[in-house]
Parts: C-alpha cells; sequence; structure tokens
C-alpha cells in the first residue's frame, strides 16, 4: 500500500498523520508532524493471552536527544533512564487508551511514541496523545473508537484552546482534557501563582517616591472556582468531540484488517452467583466490613476457600478462576447497592463524611519541618528539607535549549507495607511520580514567587486504604509550614468518588480503596479556601454529566473545608523545629558589596570560615542572604557585615609623587607589603624597592600592624606603587 498522508486543522492544532510509510511490521504505525516536530507512534500486540483478568497494555514515551540536535550529556553518550516528564507523559497516555480497548481483551499490547524532531512552541504530551491514538486506530487490533485531547490555557482571563508552549507560560492554567466524542475520560487541572498589583486608591501617595502613587503587589494563586471549571471543561469537551469524530472519520478508511482476537467470556455463571449469594451473603458482608479496613485484605479469599470445599462436598466443580470472578461480582453488586439503595457505605460512614484526621507536627527533631498526617487507614509521613540555590534539580527539556532547574521537588514513596505487602522496597515506579507529580502541582501556587532557595518534600506512604496523594498534600502543607515556608495559604487535598446505574448516582466523599476499585469515577481535587489549585479525574464509565460533575465537586469542596479547619487547628499547636537552619535577609549600599568580597573574595571567605555561615550576594540590589545552622553566629555574622557596610564610603586620594606618607603594613606576601594607606586603600611595597640589597625575607622587617613609611613612586588610578626612603637614600 503507497503512503497516505492525512492533514487535520483543528482546535489551533496544524496536524500531519503519514500512514504507511514508516514501521510497516508494527501492528499499527504513524508518523505525526506539528511545526516542526515529528513524532513516531507504533502499536504492537502478542496474540498470545495473558491467563490474568486484565489489560497488559506498555506504553512508552521516549525523547531522542538528536531531535534537539543535542548529544546527551554525561559519561554516558546515550539515552538511558527516561526522565520524569517522559515517564508522566507515558502514564497520560496509557490512561487515556487504557479504557479504549473492550472487556475481555487480555493480549500484551506495548505503544510506543517516539520524539524524533523537537519543536520549541509544540505540547509534546497533546501529540504524543494524537500520535499514539492513530496508531492505535488503523491498527489491526481492531479499537473502534478514536480519542482526542484538548489543553486548555487561561491568558488575560481568556480560555485559550491548545496555546503553544510560549503562550503556556503566560497562562495561569493548565487544564488537559482527553475524551472520546460526547465522553470524557481524562482530565488533569492546575493553577499557576502570579503577581497582581492591585487597585490603587487616589489618596494611597507613597512620600519616598515623590508623590507617585502606590502600587502594592501580591501574589495570586489563581484557583479555579467550580463554575469556571466546569466553563472550561465544557469548553474543552467541545473540542474534543469534534476532533474526535474527525479523527475517526478520517482514519477509518486506513484501518488494518482485523487479527480477530477472542476476547475473554465476560459472562458470570448465574448458577454460581445465585449459589453464592444464597449462601455466603452475610460472609461476604463481613468482608467487605473487613476490607473497609484495609486495602489488602484475605478475607474474600477465605470465603473462595470455603466455597470450593462446600461445592467438591456437593459434587459440583468449579475452577478457582471462576469462582474468584464470581464472588469478585457479587462483592462489588452488595457495595454498590448499600450506596445507591441503602445510602451507606462499607466503613458505615454517610456518604459525604470524611473519615476520622489526626496531626503531629515537627515530630522528627533533626528535619528541618514534619508531619505525620492519617485519616482513616491512610497514613503520609512528610518531610521538609530546605536548600540553597545549588541543591536545585536540574533537567532539561527536549523542547528547551537550557538546562532548567526545579528548586521546588515532591517526592512520593509507597513501600509495599503500606498495604501488607511483602515486597522489597524498589526505585520509584510510574504510579509513585504520578503522585509525587500531582502533589506537587497543587502545592506549588501557594510557594513565595521566586523563592531564593530550594525545598524538597519527601512522603513516606506507612498505611495506604483510599487516596495517599492527597495525604501527601495536606501533610505536605503543613510540612512546609512546619519548616516556616512562607506559604500563600493552606492546600488540602481529598478523593472523590461516584457510584452509579444510568438512572441513580451517589457522590462519594473521602474515598477508600475498596470504593475507588468498585466505583465509576476517582476524582482527586485539593486546592485552598478559595478554590482549586489541581485536579485529577479517571472515568471508568463512558462519560460524566456536568451536572453530576459540579455536584461533586460541590461536595468536595464541603470536604476540603472540614479538613482546612483541622490543619489550621493543628498549625496552631504546631511546635517550632530544633533543625531549621537559621536565615537572615537584609540589604545594604550596593556599593559596598566590593568590601564585603574583599580582595580575591578574601573578606567574605573569613566571614564564612569564621561564623560557619553561606552568604549569597545581590551586587546589583545590595541584598544579603546569610544561612547557619547556629542562630547566634548568623546574627553576629550579620552585625560583622553591617559594620563593614555601615564604614564610611572610601575615597581614593591622590597622592603627590615622591612624598612620604604613613601607612600600615596589612598583609606580607612573597613579593611585597601591602600597605594600608592614609585613605584606607592598599597599595604595593614591591620586595624590590625594600631596600637596595637583596631582601630575601620580609618577614624578619615587618609584621603585620606594624607602622611604616613610604613614598608613593607613581600614582596610575587606583594602583599606587611605593618605595621605601632606604630604598631611595
Amino acid at each position: 500500500m503507497s503512503e497516505q498522508i492525512i492533514e487535520i486543522n483543528l482546535n489551533n492544532l496544524d496536524e500531519k498523520y503519514e500512514f504507511d510509510k514508516i514501521a510497516k511490521q508494527a501492528s499499527g504505525a504513524v508518523m505525526y508532524r506539528q511545526g516542526k516536530a515529528v513524532l513516531i507512534a507504533a502499536v504492537a500486540v502478542d496474540e498470545k493471552a495473558v491467563d490474568e483478568d486484565f489489560l497488559p497494555l506498555t506504553v512508552q514515551y521516549m525523547e531522542r536527544s538528536y531531535a534537539a540536535a543535542k548529544i546527551p550529556g554525561g559519561f554516558i553518550k546515550r539515552e538511558t533512564k527516561p526522565g520524569d516528564f517522559e515517564t508522566l507523559t507515558s502514564r497520560i497516555v496509557d490512561r487515556s487508551l487504557r479504557p479504549l480497548f473492550p472487556k475481555g481483551f487480555h493480549y500484551p499490547v506495548t505503544i510506543s511514541v517516539m520524539v524524533v524532531s523537537a519543536d520549541s512552541e509544540v505540547d509534546m504530551q497533546v501529540a504524543a496523545l494524537h500520535a499514539a491514538n492513530a496508531a492505535l486506530y488503523v491498527s489491526d487490533i481492531s479499537v473502534q473508537r478514536s480519542i482526542a485531547a484538548v489543553r486548555v490555557g487561561k491568558i488575560d482571563e481568556k480560555l485559550v484552546i491548545n496555546p503553544t508552549l510560549s503562550q503556556q507560560d503566560e497562562s495561569v492554567l493548565d487544564l488537559l482534557v482527553v475524551g472520546s466524542e460526547k465522553d470524557i475520560i481524562m482530565i488533569e487541572m492546575r493553577t499557576m501563582a502570579s503577581e497582581k498589583i492591585d487597585d490603587i486608591e487616589v489618596d494611597m501617595i507613597d512620600p519616598m517616591m515623590g508623590g507617585m502613587p502606590l502600587i502594592l503587589e501580591h501574589q495570586e494563586c489563581n484557583e479555579l472556582n467550580n463554575d469556571d471549571l466546569v466553563e472550561a471543561i465544557a469548553l474543552a469537551g467541545n473540542a474534543i468531540e469534534e476532533a474526535s469524530m474527525t479523527f475517526e472519520k478520517e482514519f477509518a478508511p486506513l484501518m488494518r484488517e482485523g487479527l480477530g482476537l477472542e476476547l475473554a467470556e465476560e459472562k458470570v455463571d448465574e448458577t454460581l452467583y445465585t449459589y453464592i449469594e444464597d449462601n455466603y451473603r452475610e460472609a461476604v458482608e463481613k468482608a467487605i466490613a473487613h476490607m473497609a479496613k484495609s486495602e489488602r485484605s484475605t478475607e474474600l479469599k477465605k470465603i473462595r476457600a470455603n466455597i470450593m470445599a462446600a461445592l467438591e462436598a456437593e459434587g459440583k466443580e468449579a475452577s478457582k478462576e471462576v469462582v474468584s470472578k464470581v464472588l469478585e461480582k457479587y462483592k462489588a453488586t452488595i457495595v454498590r447497592a448499600m450506596i445507591l439503595e441503602k445510602g451507606m457505605r462499607a466503613d458505615g460512614r454517610g456518604l459525604d463524611e470524611v473519615r476520622p484526621i489526626t496531626i503531629e507536627t515537627n515530630i522528627l527533631p533533626s528535619v528541618h519541618g514534619s508531619c505525620l498526617f492519617t485519616r482513616g487507614q491512610t497514613q503520609a509521613l512528610v518531610t521538609a528539607t530546605l536548600g540553597d540555590k545549588k541543591d536545585a534539580q536540574m533537567f532539561e527539556l527536549i523542547t528547551d535549549k537550557n538546562t532548567q532547574s526545579e528548586n521546588f521537588m515532591v517526592h512520593y514513596n509507597f513501600p509495599g507495607y503500606s498495604v501488607g505487602d511483602a515486597k522489597f522496597i524498589g526505585a520509584p515506579g510510574r504510579r509513585e511520580l504520578g503522585h509525587g507529580n500531582l502533589a506537587k502541582r497543587a502545592l506549588e501556587p501557594v510557594l513565595p514567587l521566586g523563592y531564593d532557595g530550594t525545598i524538597r518534600l519527601v512522603s513516606e506512604i506507612l498505611e495506604s486504604n483510599g487516596s495517599s496523594s492527597m495525604a501527601t498534600i495536606c501533610g505536605g502543607a503543613l510540612a512546609l509550614r512546619a519548616a516556616e515556608v512562607e506559604m500563600v495559604e493552606l492546600v488540602a487535598g481529598i478523593a472523590m468518588g461516584l457510584v452509579t446505574d444510568g438512572q441513580k448516582y451517589a457522590v462519594l466523599t473521602d474515598i477508600m480503596g475498596l470504593e475507588d476499585h468498585d466505583g465509576d469515577m476517582d476524582f482527586k481535587i485539593a486546592g485552598t479556601r478559595k478554590g482549586i489549585t489541581a485536579l485529577q479525574m479517571d472515568i471508568k464509565l463512558g462519560g460524566i454529566d456536568l451536572s453530576i460533575l459540579k455536584d461533586a465537586l460541590e461536595k468536595a469542596a464541603k470536604g476540603k473545608e472540614h479538613i482546612l479547619d483541622l490543619m489550621e487547628e493543628a498549625e496552631q499547636n504546631m511546635a517550632a523545629s530544633q533543625a531549621l537552619p537559621s536565615t537572615e535577609f537584609f540589604s545594604v549600599h550596593p556599593g559596598k558589596i566590593a568590601d564585603i568580597i574583599g580582595k580575591a573574595g578574601a573578606t567574605i571567605r573569613d566571614i564564612i570560615e569564621k561564623f560557619e555561615v553561606s552568604i549569597d550576594l545581590d551586587r546589583d540590589k545590595g541584598g544579603v542572604k546569610l544561612s547557619g545552622h547556629d542562630k547566634e553566629k548568623v546574627a553576629a555574622a550579620k552585625e560583622h557585615i553591617e559594620k563593614i557596610a555601615n564604614a564610611p564610603l572610601k575615597k581614593q586620594m591622590s597622592y603627590e609623587v615622591g612624598k612620604s606618607y604613613q601607612g600600615k603594613v596589612k598583609r606580607i606576601v612573597d613579593f611585597g607589603v601591602f600597605v594600608e594607606m592614609p585613605d584606607g586603600f592598599d597599595a604595593l611595597l614591591h620586595i624590590s624597592k625594600v631596600a637596595k640589597e637583596r631582601v630575601n625575607d620580609l618577614h624578619e622587617r615587618y609584621h603585620e600592624g606594624d607602622d611604616i613609611t613610604v613614598v608613593v613612586m607613581e600614582q596610575k588610578g587606583k594602583k599606587v606603587e611605593l618605595a621605601t626612603p632606604e630604598y631611595l637614600a
């Protein structure tokens, strides 16, 4: 088949799809172009199904250095471990495409997306989603639906569809929505902080500014309220519907002949289902109550063993897999019926009730800031560590030629023991990176803009039964406050769920693992009292009505308010950390910065060594930042620097050549003596000008602090050459 090119211009994107040109032995492939960006997406399927009841889908998004005309940095000159952006993008593509596969599809599938040419204006996540979608849709797997992705920004109070990367830098909103026709599949959202100039009153005059109006600035977190969020999602939904239907229409003629893969039987053994319902209802209800307390519950396995033994005694046959499947189905039915029909939850809570919360802060004496946040059976120990600029994480993006620095890091760890699993603790996986990234996006808008240092939050999940990422956000906000970081607002996070039978629905506040597993939606929302700073949603059913979404947002806001009340109470009772470094910010005259540094850095080195502090100087503004572990030494260093800065500004004299002056020996070196002259500046008495005869050791003649008579031989600007009267005699 000859090459097929399809061009689609929609939603501010000019895209070109080239089929039957590359990777022809793959199940489906496409070369995708947008601007200068070129991506290759390929799909491969193993026609041997796995025995497990799940879809073994692997998505890899990879950026090649040559795509930006770069050679990989470091010792190994080839691409190795994927960066965080690559891993997070792989996760987004996976979450978006997984719902397209039919039930019962248990064949291993790999979707590879490779960036082979970069463009500094192209949104690589949207490009990767569209490239992977096209390759999958035309593949011989016979996926019947197409997805489309839309990113929404907010620039100058206006919503913008699919902004370029430079436009995204100006946006205060980052909303990524993925869907298929009318159905929304996935949402990710965050806000970005900005400086806002307050309205200026006529009578607000700053006398220091010569009568000019006083300009007041403050940081805006740009939280989104519920109505604005629904409006933005609705806008994205309309764009997605048009795009996904266009994709299906344009790509359909290029679909390969299907492999005819058999789907695993999804039918439930009704006889066995009735048998379990008649004989084990009470046992299953007790198991559900137990599962409400732990994500890893073995109660259903015990019931399964009892059922297997009973069936065998009655001469009936049923495999372990069939019994497990039917039992799981019956359990889910009970859980959903309790919620929809009785308004009851497995742990006895009301639908909008948050589990009990306990908070302890600064429980680790040698840590800058710490918080143990426990909500129900979910527990996170979050620590905050403060560092300076050099502690920032260096990273590169394929769309940016310059290396960037990440000065706010959130690292999330999920050990097996948190759910009772005996599992080796290894490197963080995609889930850990995704949860840490969500927490970072939620907290970043409330951190002070232009923070002059580095912050690292680490969340150790000690126990998990529902939304440990939201516990990370709550614990992280308080750990930051415990470390005395000047946040604009506290941020709380809450996980919401949805159960619906198509007619009735129930929104669940603060879902646990059982409800996440058996529900229809996983909806994580975080923000301040003013609104939402971050959101993540995965919808398991076809789509979600915007009225239901609005209901969920309103209930989430109430739950968030309740958690913030408890967090503020904990903050009021917070003990000061004993491990915090002392930091002083102050200003001196910019002309004094050179005096603080000293010749060849001698003065500043002496201060650092004597007072055991680190010093950052702003030459242009005269800013001084002092940091150290001993508050008394930091205070003493500040006093010492201010003494240097407050000394009268020295003005160099014009000396008369040949005239004698009184000076003081400041420093003795091998080649001469530095003499402090009457104007306070140093001049050099070279060893050759000390005496007519050869001088081997200046220390035999002079000591630091000695008074000395010198004669000015020459003055060129600030450079003054000296000699002794003895030399000139």
